[in-house]
């Protein structure tokens, strides 16, 4: 096979493996949805913990590219987001109480992904630090749409921060542990 075919193959496989870890990552989005406990109006869900190890494996670009599709499926309508299709589903249910935690999820992957790509020799310590920039960035657009939607005058912390920020941060603990033992193994 002549050097220029060669090329193209491995660009075209190399296409279509990116294509399928993209897939991949946003279905583990919709069944880390799925996995929850009940809150109102934001439910505690596996998510922040699969978007932050989304953004450490896969990095910013593909990072973002899955987090993407995963809100793509959701708008079309598929039942992807925590407690759909009861709760609603499509574009109404982005609008809705837990819309900018979604949302959120697009810098945070592009934070942890990339500042872990910065900082792969730094160890342990550099990388909870872009994980915990990661969760700000979720949480920050969180409560803002929260308080948007339920009214800045209701207690949005507690409605929206405080019952969540204790397991966030054990998932992202989980998460940096498990990356640096991936990546020592590898």
């Amino acid at each position: 096979m002549p050097f220029h075919q060669a090329v193209a193959y491995r660009s075209n496989m190399q296409t279509v493996t990116d294509c399928a870890v993209i897939l991949s990552a946003s279905v583990l989005l919709a069944l880390s949805a799925k996995l929850q406990i009940p809150f109102f109006p934001v439910p505690m869900t596996m998510q922040t913990f699969a978007v932050l190890g989304i953004g450490l494996m896969l990095g910013p670009v593909r990072g973002v590219l899955a987090v993407f599709t995963y809100l793509l499926e959701g708008v079309i309508g598929l039942p992807v987001f925590a407690g759909a299709p009861e709760l609603g589903s499509g574009i109404a249910y982005l609008m809705g109480p837990t819309g900018g935690y979604l949302l959120g999820c697009v810098p945070a992957v592009l934070i942890s992904g990339g500042l872990a790509g910065l900082g792969r020799d730094r160890g342990l310590v550099f990388t909870m630090g872009a994980l915990i920039a990661a969760l700000a960035a979720i949480y920050g657009s969180g409560l803002i749409w929260l308080g948007g939607v339920v009214g800045f005058d209701k207690p949005v912390l507690r409605l929206g921060f405080f019952p969540f920020i204790l397991g966030d941060l054990v998932k992202a603990t989980v998460v940096a542990l498990a990356f640096h033992s991936i990546r020592k193994s590898v």
